[in-house]
């Protein structure tokens, strides 16, 4: 019998091994789970918000090109009745020349600079939440006065235009 048989020892530190391996094995799936899960449901909300609000919008060049092409649509079909019928179709075509040359001069610009419009739309969102900071800091302004100027101003006993009506 050239087979040596392990110890008991060794068998025992063999059986915890294969355990811990086991348990992290049983740890990785679990963890594969729960990430399989969490796209899930990613997706499922994801789905479910477009489904409710319609699509994300894209980029602000993407957005701009958008509003472009819509723009010269609405133009292009715009019947001038200002003009009669006799100066209408040269007007339509006048206004059509001036469309095609605002998009041509318009997608180029799209085109090679698409991130300046996302830094325009990132900067225009900065100039709103100022400008509603600062209307709101003034409101408060005019809630919240000194104490002391509306007690000066109720004590003024009816010398100017108005006249006080007691409601009691």
């Amino acid at each position: 019998m050239s087979e040596e048989r392990p110890t008991s020892d060794a068998a025992r530190q063999d059986a915890a091994g294969q355990a811990a391996a086991d348990e992290y094995e049983v740890r990785a799936t679990d963890a594969d789970a729960w990430a399989t899960a969490c796209e899930e449901d990613l997706a499922a909300e994801k789905a479910r918000r477009r489904a409710q609000h319609g699509p994300p919008p894209g980029s602000a060049a993407e957005e701009l090109r958008k509003l472009v092409d819509t723009v010269a649509d609405k133009l292009s079909g715009l019947q001038s009745p200002l003009l009669g019928a006799v100066a209408g179709g040269a007007a339509q075509q006048m206004v059509n020349q001036v469309v095609q040359q605002a998009k041509a001069a318009v997608e180029p610009v799209i085109e090679r600079n698409p991130d300046v419009f996302d830094h325009l739309a990132a900067a225009g969102n900065e100039l709103l939440a100022a400008y509603r900071s600062a209307v709101e800091a003034q409101e408060r302004r005019w809630t919240t006065r000194d104490p002391a100027h509306r007690e000066h101003r109720d004590e003024d006993d009816g010398q100017g235009p108005g006249e006080r009506i007691d409601l009691d």
